[in-house]
């Protein structure tokens, strides 16, 4: 394992990774399994640990961190394992009548040392998730975990180095400074997970060297609720999403647009939901997380300025609370309006139809996910075709994440690339197009002189 935060100790390490990588240990694919393994017998052993030092971090429940942040990399991990010699192999390819004799196939090779930074929100599995894709697919990774999420950053950077190929893996713990410096390294490929903002920066970093990039950024997700919704379901399911880890969840229900018919009883449900889930003081509830700082704290209450209120708003700054809240039809030019959430703020908007949500959603930049409620089916085709979002989810929220099969990823303003199972594998390979003639059989038709029957037959057989 390497950590450090000085120039000379990343260039060290970064120079290390490289040298493992150049020595061809990782193009084999048991080396590769071997370390899937290793990440899987990681999670498994220190799972304990690992969910007391998310608790720590950010006051989550054990039973989310499990659910949210360890099961789904352990399926994920596991996922990956099972299927990635099929994809690390050969793919065949045709070609066409003019390029006869021959073959061509597609050959998926490594890119190199690869740089993952990682938020603080989703500690485990937005580092470890994004590690398996890289090492499945036989690169060697520099890891960046969140300085905010310190308990669980130091045992993943202490303890699952000896579960890998030590040559293969660093860790660098500290603050955005060690994100600066490593970004001046070259990388053959960078995972970004957080902020819009961060996100161009990185991107800026990667541009001085060509390196490609996946941004997972975020945005405001929007809710649509159509008239026609099961509004008991849909409550329950919008209730759930919006406070999870505190609301502090990318693809977090940002805000809802519901018309007048059925705002009043989704709001109404929305608390009766909220008070059955933490009961009526959530302070007091075991399973609800805590913000996971003062300056994210005083930011979500700055956001409550002037807004009207409908439930919750109570908060706590010395324990870094605040407890579920709805705001009814907030000041759509307010940062509230305006800024991605993060927290468990939940903004009502009332408008007249689905084709007024639509147009909401359309005017404002494309999100990372959207959601949208109804029993009919051209109603959520309509939703589906009409808007731009990097995923959605018919009638439920924040599980199209889960799927394997599924890649995840932005659009536009909320990110770019995708990963989760063959989509991460592709995305941290080079898909390398590779055509093979035959010595015998050589033709001339593509050769000049060009006579006229040789551009007829060209004009037939392209």
């Amino acid at each position: 394992m390497a950590t450090g935060s000085t120039t000379r100790s990343i260039s060290d390490s970064v120079s290390r990774l490289r040298a493992t990588f150049d020595s061809g240990v990782t193009r084999s694919l048991d080396w590769r399994e071997a370390q899937i393994d290793g990440v899987i017998r990681f999670l498994e052993e220190h799972s304990g640990g690992l969910l007391d030092a998310m608790q720590s971090d950010l006051g989550r429940p054990r039973a989310e961190g499990w659910l949210a942040d360890l099961a789904p990399t352990v399926v994920e991990a596991k996922y990956i394992k099972k299927h990635f010699r099929k994809w690390a192999s050969p793919r065949r390819a045709k070609l066409p009548l003019v390029l006869l004799p021959g073959s061509a196939r597609i050959i998926p090779e490594p890119l190199g040392v690869a740089l993952i930074i990682s938020p603080w929100n989703y500690p485990v599995n937005l580092v470890l998730e994004p590690l398996v894709a890289a090492l499945a697919a036989g690169n060697v990774a520099a890891c960046k975990p969140s300085e905010l999420a310190p308990a669980t950053s130091h045992l993943i950077a202490t303890e699952l180095p000896a579960y890998l190929d030590d040559g293969a893996i660093a860790f660098f713990e500290g603050g955005p400074e060690v994100s600066t410096e490593l970004l001046e390294e070259r990388f053959d490929h960078i995972f970004f997970t957080g902020s819009t903002h961060v996100g161009k920066i990185v991107m800026t970093a990667a541009a001085k060297h060509i390196t490609p990039v996946v941004l997972e950024l975020g945005g405001k997700s929007p809710v649509i609720v159509a008239d026609d919704a099961d509004i008991d379901v849909a409550a329950s399911r919008i209730a759930w999403g919006k406070t999870l880890n505190a609301g502090q969840t990318c693809i977090a229900p940002d805000y809802v647009l519901v018309t007048p018919a059925n705002r009043d009883a989704l709001v109404d449900r929305i608390a009766a939901t909220w008070t059955s889930f933490y009961g009526p003081s959530p302070m007091e509830s075991a399973d609800f997380a805590r913000i996971v700082s003062e300056k994210h704290h005083q930011r979500l209450i700055g956001l409550l300025d002037g807004q009207t209120i409908a439930f919750g708003g109570d908060n706590d700054p010395a324990a870094k609370y605040l407890g579920p809240t709805m705001v009814i039809d907030p000041d759509l030019s307010s940062p509230l309006a305006n800024e991605e959430i993060f927290g468990p703020i939940l903004p009502i908007i009332t408008v007249s139809g689905v084709d007024d949500a639509i147009r909401f959603v359309n005017e404002r930049p494309k999100p990372l996910s959207l959601y949208v409620f109804s029993g009919r089916g051209d109603i959520t085709e309509r939703v589906i075709e009409r808007t731009s979002s990097g995923g959605a989810c018919i009638n439920h929220v924040l599980f199209h994440f889960a799927p394997p099969e599924l890649p995840f990823g932005g659009v536009g303003p909320s990110g770019m690339g995708r990963y989760h199972g063959k989509s991460g594998f592709d995305t941290y390979s080079n898909l390398k197009s590779v055509l093979k003639k035959p010595v015998a059989g050589e033709h001339t038709l593509t050769y000049p002189p060009f006579t006229e029957r040789k551009r007829k037959l060209l004009r037939k057989l392209t």
